[in-house]
């Protein structure tokens, strides 16, 4: 069996460049575009070439407050997005595949960080410093989570309803403030972006969402066929 006859929309979601299907890859790199845009400073390191420390930005959107807000707001909705449709309907089957994308993510997140152990850029000024036990910079764990809570629904929806594509905008705006804070350098913030969105293409191909398949039937059906 081929990954199109495992998903018959699979080949036609990927989309040719053009599509409206292939945005997602599009959008990856416009949150690479936007990354280099948001450093002040010369980059000089890290993998790509790219990383350095930008001009210190902790106000206005950029407020640590308002990346904690989404950080922590987002799996609450999710969550309850999900107890609440079920996986009997698309779209609460989406929501589970978002919630299997989220737990993957993390967990790899996490090993890498601890594998690599980058110090981040409010420890030190030289983006070249791995492997120290001292630092768990790579990849940006906050970045991962947004981008694999919202990549299902983008794939799942984006090519019928265009304005989905703009969920996007949040790990985008997550990524960029992440910079500015010092809390990360610009390519733990890109290596998340992709993380979060493999693990959500991947748990987005499966035909039934794993964790839903080990909840009670009342979940599995949704608490709102309980009202």
């Amino acid at each position: 069996m081929t990954p199109c006859d495992e998903n018959p929309d699979h080949s036609k979601r990927l989309g040719r460049p053009g599509t409206a299907a292939a945005r997602p890859r599009w959008l990856a790199w416009s949150m690479i575009a936007l990354l280099f845009c948001s450093t002040a400073a010369q980059a000089d390191g890290g993998p790509f070439g790219i990383d350095d420390r930008p001009a210190y930005d902790n106000a206005g959107i950029w407020k640590r407050n308002y990346q904690e807000m989404l950080e922590f707001g987002a799996p609450v909705v999710l969550a309850l997005g999900a107890l609440w449709e079920g996986g009997d309907d698309r779209l609460g089957k989406t929501f589970w595949q978002s919630i299997d994308s989220t737990v993957a993510a993390g967990l790899a997140a996490e090993g890498l960080k601890y594998a690599f152990s980058r110090e981040r850029p409010e420890q030190v000024d030289n983006p070249n410093e791995w492997f120290t036990g001292r630092g768990q910079s790579f990849p940006s764990g906050e970045v991962t989570e947004i981008s694999s809570i919202v990549t299902p629904f983008v794939l799942e929806y984006g090519k019928e309803y265009p304005a989905v594509y703009a969920l996007e905008l949040l790990p985008v705006y997550d990524a960029i403030g992440r910079v500015k804070v010092w809390g990360h350098w610009q390519s733990d913030v890109i290596a998340g972006f992709g993380l979060g969105f493999a693990s959500g293409y991947f748990m987005h191909r499966r035909k039934s969402p794993l964790i839903l398949s080990i909840m009670p039937h009342g979940i599995q059906v949704g608490l709102k066929t309980q009202f």
